[in-house]
């Protein structure tokens, strides 16, 4: 490995090194696994949905947040954001290819979390 900052693509494996805190990669890590980014990846799993949308559907997320986090997101090229030309505009958000990439293996672990605490809570 070499010495220094680590904030390109190591040789020996051809991925980043996420955790110096000089990756580049380490930032969408961060967005991803944050409180909110986590949410908003798998809200936006089955549909796109606009901004009111997601706010109503993830309780407990406030504007500011949701505006903050998705705006990580749209940055990272997880989520792509449509603005209409309406009064007022409508915003639309949906998963990228590289969204749904990311986004899936969270939403089978959130589907495995749930059905292991159904069935707990069942018997």
């Amino acid at each position: 490995m070499a010495v220094g900052a680590q904030f390109t693509r190591p040789e020996n494996n051809g991925r980043y090194d996420v955790f110096h805190t000089n990756c580049p990669a380490r930032e969408m890590v961060d967005h991803v696994t944050s409180r909110w980014g986590i949410w908003v990846l798998i809200s936006l799993q089955t549909n796109d949905l606009r901004f009111f949308e997601l706010r109503d559907g993830i309780q407990g997320i406030s504007e500011k947040m949701l505006s903050q986090t998705l705006r990580g997101l749209v940055e990272d090229g997880l989520i792509w954001r449509k603005v209409e030309p309406t009064t007022p505009p409508q915003v639309t958000y949906g998963l990228t290819e590289f969204g749904r990439d990311v986004g899936e293996p969270l939403a089978d672990l959130f589907g495995r979390i749930t059905t292991r605490l159904s069935a707990e809570l069942q018997s």
